[in-house]
Formats: structure tokens, C-alpha cells, sequence
């Protein structure tokens, strides 16, 4: 009985543990690190598609900004060409 009662244990702990590790790295992965020269360390103790996703995201992220301002350059540009 309590040899029942040890391994139904164990198995509970084990499945709380795997449930916490699948979520603490679900939360790992919402962290935005940016590459610069004083974390480079960070930058570099991730794996290679967590790297890759990072920079991808930082790169949509920056087409977003790049293209809003673009945006506005134009309409600057009608609004002074209308009134001239």
C-alpha cells in the first residue's frame, strides 16, 4: 500500500514539474531582448531560433516604424505642396 501510495506521489510531482517547465519556458520566450553591445551575453545564451525569431520580430517591428513614418513624410509633403 504505501509503495502505491509512494509511485502515485511521484508521478504527481513529476507532472506538476513538467507542467511548470512547459509554462516557465512559454514565458521565457515573451521576453524582448534587443542586441546591443551590454547584453550581448544574453543575446548570445539563447538558442538559435529564439535568436532568429527575436531578430525577426525586431525586424517587422522596425518595417512597422519605418513605414508610419514614410506615412507621414507624405502627407507633410501634400499638405506644403497644396498650400504653395
Amino acid at each position: 500500500m504505501k509503495i502505491i501510495l509512494l509511485v502515485s506521489l511521484l508521478v504527481m510531482f513529476s507532472f506538476l514539474f513538467l507542467k511548470f517547465y512547459k509554462y516557465k519556458k512559454a514565458f521565457k520566450k515573451d521576453k524582448d531582448i534587443k542586441f546591443n553591445k551590454s547584453n550581448l551575453y544574453n543575446w548570445m545564451n539563447l538558442t538559435k531560433k529564439e535568436r532568429f525569431d527575436l531578430s525577426k520580430n525586431e525586424s517587422n517591428s522596425y518595417l512597422k516604424k519605418r513605414k508610419t513614418l514614410l506615412e507621414e513624410i507624405r502627407k507633410e509633403y501634400k499638405s506644403i505642396s497644396k498650400n504653395d
